[in-house]
């Protein structure tokens, strides 16, 4: 019988799951991909994205955050390029990508700097919260972090909404959520 004893086990992975925004379109994300996670967090979403093969730059404010990701990301063994830069405030040049990942950050202002990092062809997906989520007790509860019905799609606008949704979606700790969520692509 083998000695269960001996060797050490890997630190456990424990992010929260990915969106299942971001897990049905899994499809989109081929090896090489160059993808933006904007706000990225602790990373949840541009981890799932590099274990998926794609190439990930993951920008936050928060070097907490920032760091946390970065351990996760090595945790997972793959390689992801942080950058910590203020949403707020003038962006640095990132460039284009095929995938630019917006999730849970609203900032009307700056929808014309999101845009303008998708390459030709390549898609937005974007998710936050809609204002029936203020009624659920948990999230953001200021207007400017909470969309109106219908109005996901002209934020993107140029960009063309090819799939969206505005649903109330179970999450962990038996929630529910109120959010819009776009696949949106620049022609």
């Amino acid at each position: 019988m083998p000695d269960l004893t001996r060797g050490v086990s890997p630190p456990a992975l424990t992010l929260p799951r990915p969106s299942t925004w971001l897990t049905w379109h899994d499809y989109l994300f081929q090896p090489g991909v160059r993808v933006l996670d904007l706000a990225c967090g602790e990373g949840r979403h541009a981890i799932t994205a590099a274990q998926w093969g794609a190439v990930v730059t993951a920008v936050d404010q928060d070097e907490a955050r920032l760091e946390a990701a970065r351990d996760a990301a090595a945790r997972a063994g793959v390689e992801i390029e942080f950058w910590p830069a203020d949403l707020t405030a003038a962006w640095p040049p990132f460039g284009e990508f095929d995938i630019v990942l917006l999730f849970n950050y609203l900032d009307r202002a700056r929808m014309n700097e999101v845009r303008s990092t998708v390459a030709s062809g390549g898609v937005l997906l974007m998710e936050t919260y809609l204002k029936w989520q203020r009624a659920l007790g948990w999230g953001p509860t200021d207007d400017d972090h909470l969309l109106l019905p219908s109005e996901l799609v002209t934020l993107v606008a140029p960009l063309e909404a090819v799939h969206g949704r505005e649903v109330f979606e179970p999450v962990e700790n038996n929630r529910i959520r109120a959010v819009a969520s776009v696949v949106a692509q620049k022609r």
